[in-house]
């Protein structure tokens, strides 16, 4: 067998963006600000390297503060209350990309270890997707100090699964952070992508070509992980 473990990114990864983006349209509009502000310390930190070395939270804070004027402890607040909180609801009435769950069962069932690593909370959102119970191991890189692609994140979902990187398979939807940072560590990485996107040239389309896999419907990645 190819792999002895396969880890999972989640946004957009086992359901498709756009389902959740359409449901936070209201939000987006109300919070532009507030999402401006995040997205920019979220891109600092990560060409710091991803990684604080300390509180995650705090840090990613108190570079928001300074953006928007407030106070640390005001901007924490808003934002796990507004975004980590708030977006969580929405999950109850997003669907799965077609084939997820049994996939996720079949690698089970052929002795797979099984693992999840995302950059937000994620297991409220498991359980609102109902695929909580799925996992032998857990990761919220935000949690242990550093955002994909830092190494440190995929090593440390590595360390839970029990599992040697080479021994991994690392399933995301994006080049930047998955395939990037899963092959920084060690990993091969699969990477899901719509069909019709599948059939562009250039250089979008070369960057794809970085991932060891690319599929666009999980039967796809289920064949090619037990072979």
């Amino acid at each position: 067998m190819k792999f002895q473990a396969v880890a999972f990114d989640l946004d957009g990864t086992l359901y498709p963006n756009y389902r959740l983006n359409l449901r936070l349209i209201p939000f987006i509009l109300k919070e532009q600000r507030l999402l401006r502000a995040f997205g920019k310390a979220r891109t600092i930190l990560r060409k710091s390297g991803g990684g604080t070395g300390g509180n995650f939270y705090e840090e990613q804070a108190k570079i928001m503060g300074n953006i928007l004027g407030e106070s640390t402890e005001r901007v924490m607040e808003n934002v796990e209350k507004l975004i980590y909180r708030g977006w969580e609801d929405h999950f109850k009435k997003i669907r799965l990309f077609p084939h997820v769950e049994e996939t996720l069962d079949a690698l089970r069932k052929n002795g797979i270890t099984i693992g999840l690593l995302s950059d937000f909370p994620p297991e409220t959102k498991l359980q609102n997707l109902k695929i909580f119970g799925y996992w032998d191991a857990i990761v919220c890189s935000e949690r242990a100090g550093y955002l994909k692609p830092d190494t440190a994140a995929f090593l440390e979902i590595a360390k839970q699964m029990s599992a040697a990187p080479a021994q991994i398979l690392y399933v995301g939807n994006s080049v930047a952070y998955d395939v990037v940072g899963a092959h920084k560590a060690g990993m091969k990485a699969a990477l899901v992508r719509a069909a019709s996107f599948l059939s562009g040239r250039g250089k979008r389309f070369s960057a794809v070509r970085k991932a060891d896999f690319i599929f666009s419907g999980y039967r796809q990645l289920r064949d090619y992980v037990l072979n």
